[in-house]
């Protein structure tokens, strides 16, 4: 009995080291071992929170193969500070950390902390709203307008979705905006444009985020489609150097399109894709800029989860 005393108080006293200094792995590992749980159990954990994560990718996740990055990851690393009985952003904290100095290094991005909070805000915000990243919609089409204003900075967006519900009853879609750092989404202003209004609007300052509810006024059945167009107002921060967009699911085709105001085009502009936000970033190819229409886009046949975008440079 001794023995078994003295093992959990060198389990725990390692956990208390790894929380405090890292690094994620060490710290996961760590707090699997202190709580005496194997993966499966783990696992089925998880589930009861509404979250799917492999027995393979949590192993890979405490040997440090792998790093927990898509926002369904994010949500399996905040149920497991409660599965395991940690601090609120212990297992968090450290991955965000770990992954400053890599940020650090990618000009005019935002940087993978930001990010992660971003995310934990999301997933606040959308549970306020009583919405889920899925929301039981699919889309089949998604072309996204951005403006690019005379001070460089986002002027504003406006996206049109075609989406087919696999559930019965889905009635309104939840519209996400990620502003630009030192942008205030209180002064944002969202438009329903075609097919649907606004509902409820919930914003964060700190982060930039802002989600606005909208509702189609009619109740979708499982196989439906629906068409909808919104638009974003925002000109709130300072000069923007790229537009993002990440896809939690796979889904059908994706188009971005940027036009620049005729004071402020750029010198040389750029598509590029993520896997992750802490991932290193991949498929860059120059676009040309439309010299009649001022502006470049790309176009994704099918989507896949990570992040697409265009960047541009101003001198």
């Amino acid at each position: 009995m001794r023995h078994a005393t003295q093992h959990a108080d060198v389990a725990t006293a390692e956990l208390d080291t790894a929380l405090r200094g890292g690094p994620f792995h060490i710290a996961l590992r760590a707090a699997i071992a202190a709580r005496g749980l194997p993966l499966q159990r783990v696992q089925h954990h998880l589930s009861r929170y509404g979250v799917r994560v492999g027995v393979t990718s949590l192993s890979y996740w405490q040997q440090g193969a792998r790093r927990p990055q898509r926002p369904e990851s994010l949500r399996a690393v905040r149920a497991l500070e409660e599965i395991l009985q940690l601090p609120d952003e212990s297992l968090i904290r450290l991955l965000a950390e770990a992954d400053e100095h890599t940020a650090a290094r990618r000009p005019a991005v935002r940087s993978y902390r930001s990010l992660i909070e971003a995310s934990g805000v999301l997933d606040r915000l959308l549970a306020d709203l009583g919405w889920s990243l899925d929301g039981g919609l699919h889309t089949l089409g998604h072309h996204e307008r951005v403006r690019i204003g005379g001070r460089r900075e986002l002027a504003g967006r406006e996206s049109h979705h075609i989406v087919r519900a696999h559930r019965d009853g889905v009635d309104r879609f939840v519209a996400v905006h990620h502003g630009d750092p030192g942008c205030a989404p209180e002064r944002m202003r969202v438009h329903a444009l075609e097919n649907c209004r606004t509902g409820r609007v919930r914003l964060d300052r700190d982060t930039g985020v802002l989600v606005t509810e909208l509702l189609f006024g009619t109740r979708l059945r499982s196989g439906d489609t629906f068409l909808f167009r919104y638009g974003v107002e925002d000109g709130t921060a300072g000069i923007s150097r790229e537009y993002v967009h990440g896809f939690g699911f796979p889904g059908g085709q994706y188009a971005l399109q940027v036009r620049f105001d005729p004071a402020a085009l750029p010198a040389r502009c750029h598509r590029f894709a993520q896997h992750s936000a802490a991932a290193p970033r991949s498929g860059r190819q120059e676009l040309p800029l439309s010299g009649v229409h001022r502006s470049v886009h790309l176009v994704e046949p099918r989507v896949r989860p990570g992040l697409v975008g265009i960047g541009w440079d101003w001198e």
